[in-house]
């Protein structure tokens, strides 16, 4: 450019960078930028631009309130302090919790870290964005895998295409003898190609960026694909990495995607993306965890000196592990269990049963009162339940009014940790959801890690650890329920592994060809099943009508006669419903102490010789066994058909159905009056489904010494809980009303009960 001339070029930013380039040339320094009239924005977009990076990122100095000397001529940096590492655990804790907290929740932490609200901000975007880029650089690796691995065998069948040898002599085979077996090797080649095809433009929807079939990583697949990877419904790539591929405590495992601005079309893909990131991450923490409480000795678990039981240190818990789901909310109370014991059942069919709700809910339907899975995210691979990841929702339940029901909304997640042996673990996950808030104010229970670890034994049976961690509302639970219910005895780990014992021990007696059947009537190999199915049919009604799940249709009675407190009073309409009478049934149920040790309670309820010195139903005569079937090696484990002998000639007999189960956790005996002709079909094979049950009964706890104290605070030397219901049809027309009359006769009903049981046991009454 000449001095004094006009310049080049037309543009001053052309011009500028011409006159920058001379000058480099010439080895002068360029202009300084602050001497351009967009320098100011410039630095101070630079700013923005390093405020916003994460407290780790920043540089040790001086703050950038301080100002440099006033002679100074270069423009003054602004230096940063690195986060502390308590301020850095405090936001990591919240991002678990709530990766999009609201202008109140960053306010409330940016004063409690000393952090401007910016900073706070920052860091929760760069969080979320360092997640979503480690879970994209996670997915792409196993799908170049994949892809990798349809190359080869690719290959494999083009190199036998054209070298094609005769399966019969080995030779060159002639054209048009190609196998049949490469014959569909060519079609599914055909159907692969076409599938990754429809995968890519499914993940390029997905990431918002085209992805081509020939060099990008394979995506993953359609939901119908044989590779089980299913992108639509697990949000990861499958397999799952192991545990101790992660360092202790480390804060994401597989990381996330950068989140778009809201708003844009790839929102809801996104976000659904990150919250499939964080429940992966839960599942991983919740594995870690359990396994180590599974294994840990002490100081975790303090070893009692009451029988062979252990105390949970909650200290030495706070400090061993991070809180995989936040804090404790205020106002609950912790129970932690853990309980080992040896199960007549494989490691594969065990954990085949935790994973589906229907087995798992019938293998546990006295502490399950329902149970669902709401979304699968992973089935597992290669054809197993390794990594399979599922969000379920489940209502468990104690057999007693006094106790509400814990509604839980957790994730369930399965490993393979070696060769016969697998852990099994659900975390609630409470906080994770959009309506998070929402769910907090109604959230009665959660379940800390929590879980099982399977180990086969070479008997063919397996080792189980079971270990139970939750967090519930105490102050929703009646106050004879507080002690026995802290201790964890009623839904902790020993009440679980208990219950899976007797039911193992029962499935492995019904399978065998030689199950017992005793009694003055002979019953046949089919006839058994329809009774068992009867018998289990009238229990799982009889725990229904105890608790009042949201499976089953009740409507609770208030106001309705003279009626305890500590007596719930259900009600609903039959109608047109199998296997109950058409009309109004009323439920009643209440629960009280008894000082007399449960063994003793549940062998004096059970027993048919006994029966007439507290059950209305007998007449006053005595009970005959007409059929027993035996459900364990336990007497007290049985179906029984009962028949009440009539007293005089104006009455007739009447059979009744009863099903007793017992464990070292709690017993049961259920019974129902059950039509004659209808239990002679039942008997010979015939369907159970339409026979008509009401069913009423008593359920157990054993209360021991220090265990439930009475009211007034002081400690019982021993006794049981007993939960004390019926279900009677009070109006044959589901349309009647209910009267005072008959709450009135329930009510009474259970009273009287109550008085003949403790008259018959020499307890004060």
């Amino acid at each position: 450019m000449a001095g004094g001339g006009k310049p080049l070029f037309n543009s001053p930013a052309l011009s500028l960078a011409l006159t920058n380039l001379e000058a480099q040339r010439d080895g002068s320094a360029l202009p300084v930028m602050g001497s351009l009239g967009s320098g100011d924005a410039s630095l101070r977009n630079k700013e923005d631009e390093n405020d916003s990076r994460s407290g780790s990122d920043h540089l040790d100095g001086l703050s950038g309130d301080e100002l440099e000397p006033a002679g100074n001529s270069r423009k003054r940096k602004k230096r940063y302090h690195r986060h502390t590492p308590k301020q850095i655990q405090e936001l990591e804790a919240l991002f678990k919790e709530c990766p999009h907290p609201d202008e109140k929740q960053r306010a409330e932490l940016s004063k409690r870290l000393c952090l401007e609200n910016r900073q706070v901000k920052f860091w929760f975007q760069n969080r979320r964005t360092q997640m979503k880029m480690q879970m994209e650089r996670h997915e792409n690796t196993l799908l170049r895998q994949e892809n990798d691995k349809l190359r080869a065998e690719n290959m494999s069948i083009r190199e036998a295409m054209r070298n094609p040898i005769c399966n019969h002599c080995g030779g060159p085979a002639m054209l048009g003898e190609v196998s049949l077996e490469e014959q569909h090797l060519r079609m599914e080649n055909a159907r692969l190609k076409d599938e990754l095809g429809r995968a890519c433009a499914l993940a390029g929807k997905l990431l918002g960026k085209p992805i081509s079939s020939m060099s990008a990583p394979l995506p993953l697949p359609m939901p119908n694909s044989s590779l089980d990877l299913a992108v639509c419904t697990t949000g990861f790539a499958t397999p799952l990495p192991a545990l101790n591929d992660f360092p202790n405590n480390a804060s994401s495992p597989l990381g996330t995607v950068i989140t778009p601005a809201r708003g844009g079309p790839a929102t809801v893909g996104v976000d659904k993306s990150l919250e499939r990131s964080m429940l992966l991450e839960l599942a991983l923490s919740a594995m870690d965890e359990l396994v180590k409480m599974a294994q840990m000795e002490e100081p975790l678990w303090i070893p009692s000196l009451e029988g062979g039981k252990e105390t949970f240190n909650y200290e030495e818990y706070h400090r061993s592990f991070n809180r995989c789901i936040g804090v404790k909310p205020v106002g609950f109370v912790s129970e932690a269990t853990r309980e080992t014991g040896v199960v007549i059942i494989n490691s594969m069919a065990l954990v085949e049963t935790l994973m589906d709700s229907s087995r798992w809910c019938e293998m546990f339907s006295c502490v399950i009162a329902s149970a669902t899975t709401t979304e699968v995210l992973s089935s597992g691979m290669g054809g197993s339940r390794n990594g399979a990841l599922q969000l379920m929702h489940a209502e468990l339940q104690v057999l007693s009014p006094l106790v509400p029901i814990r509604d839980v909304n957790f994730l369930r997640f399965c490993k393979q940790l070696a060769e016969g042996c697998w852990a099994v673990v659900d975390v609630s996950i409470d906080g994770i959801r959009e309506n998070a808030s929402a769910l907090a104010d109604n959230m009665k229970c959660r379940r800390l890690p929590s879980g099982c670890l399977v180990q086969d034994l070479p008997s063919g049976y397996c080792k189980v650890t079971w270990v139970e961690h939750a967090e519930y509302e105490e102050a929703a639970v009646h106050q004879l329920y507080q002690p026995i219910l802290r201790s964890g005895l009623v839904l902790g780990a020993h009440r679980w592994l208990a219950t899976l014992q007797r039911q193992c021990e029962c499935l492995a007696i019904l399978m065998s060809s030689s199950a017992p059947t005793t009694g003055n009537t002979t019953i046949t190999a089919s006839g058994r099943r329809s009774m068992l199915k009867l018998a289990q049919r009238m229990t799982d009604n009889f725990c229904a009508g105890v608790c009042a799940s949201s499976a089953h249709k009740w409507s609770k009675l208030v106001g309705a006669g003279n009626i305890g407190e500590d007596v719930k009073v259900m009600t609903r309409q039959s109608v047109d419903e199998p296997g109950e009478p058409p009309g109004v049934v009323l439920s009643a149920a209440t629960s009280v102490w008894v000082p007399v040790a449960a063994q003793r309670l549940f062998d004096f309820l059970r027993d048919e010789h006994l029966r007439s010195e507290w059950d209305i139903l007998s007449n006053g005569g005595p009970m005959q066994e007409m059929a027993h079937i035996a459900k364990g090696q336990h007497h007290g484990n049985s179906v029984s058909l009962l028949r009440a002998s009539a007293v005089n000639s104006n009455q007739s007999s009447m059979l009744i159905l009863q099903e007793t189960c017992t464990d070292p956790s709690g017993s049961m005996v259920v019974y129902a009056p059950v039509d004659i002709p209808a239990m002679h079909l039942v008997m010979s094979g015939g369907d159970s489904t339409y026979v008509a049950l009401l069913p009423s009964g008593f359920a157990i706890l054993p209360d021991g010494p220090g265990v439930g104290g009475s009211s007034t605070g002081e400690t019982k030397v021993g006794g049981s809980l007993l939960t004390v219901a019926f279900q009677i049809l009070v109006n044959s027309q589901p349309t009647a009303k209910l009267t005072v009359e008959s709450v009135e006769t329930v009510n009474n009903l259970i009273s009287c009960t109550i008085q003949k049981i403790k008259a018959a046991l020499n307890c004060d009454v």
